[in-house]
């Protein structure tokens, strides 16, 4: 059975879920490529060091991974946390900080609600449908290209990966999703999300401004299989929430 291992950088972070992080396997593939378009997705930091990546829903919202703000066990407060917003570059664009008590996690995926003021730029499009198996995704982060220690090889530049939705009861799923569940599966078609990439976009593949945010990225196995949690499913919530 495949172990369940989230993506975030292993050093600094704890998951609120209790699950244990392992080493990458050695036959593990980062790989992707650099990614030329993706106005909506933002770069977390902690203590000015990276550490998750996120979507710009509205413009004064982010959403990310839940696992990504708490560490031992405890919330990282609001002042440790910073975004990096309007450019591919995360030594470029602006810097916004959570507004204080401006957070509301979800309470059936890991999902995360940042409320931060005005951002300017272009905001993602929520997916009002489910995901199917067979669909290509691709998904977006920052996150380590190497494995190993993965807070050496934080990417400075935004990078992508291309997967495909499988059945939540395919066998190499296992562990990770189950049918009826909050999240989606995904195996590799060209390189994996890892360490630093959590809590970031995974699309649809469209023209550069039609596609939509199909699921927040929480986990994968450093090698083959990914899984994000489904926007769809959690939709009434978002909107509960972005509209206060």
């Amino acid at each position: 059975m495949l172990r369940r291992v989230r993506v975030l950088l292993l050093t600094a972070l704890l998951l609120v879920t209790g699950s244990v992080m392992s080493s990458a396997p050695a036959s593990a593939v980062i790989g992707g490529s650099k990614s030329t378009y993706g106005p909506w997705a933002v770069r977390m930091l902690v203590d000015g060091e990276p550490a998750c990546t996120g979507t710009a829903v509205t413009h004064q919202w982010i959403i990310s991974a839940s696992h990504c703000f708490f560490e031992q066990g405890q919330p990282i407060a609001d002042k440790r946390i910073s975004f990096r917003v309007g450019s591919l570059d995360v030594r470029k664009g602006a810097t916004v900080r959570p507004v204080p008590g401006g957070r509301v996690g979800s309470a059936h995926a890991d999902m995360m609600l940042i409320k931060v003021p005005p951002m300017k730029v272009r905001t993602a499009r929520l997916a009002t449908a489910g995901v199917h198996p067979g669909q290509a995704v691709r998904q977006y982060g920052w996150g380590a290209t190497c494995t190993g220690d993965e807070n050496t090889c934080q990417s400075p530049v935004l990078k992508q990966s291309d997967l495909r939705v499988v059945r939540p009861d395919d066998p190499r799923c296992d562990g990770y999703t189950a049918p009826g569940g909050s999240d989606f599966c995904m195996e590799t078609v060209s390189g994996i999300p890892a360490g630093g990439d959590s809590g970031g976009p995974v699309m649809s593949i469209a023209p550069r401004g039609a596609e939509t945010l199909l699921g927040v990225f929480d986990g994968s196995d450093r090698e083959k299989i990914a899984e994000a949690g489904e926007i769809s499913q959690q939709l009434a919530w978002i909107r509960s929430v972005t509209r206060r």
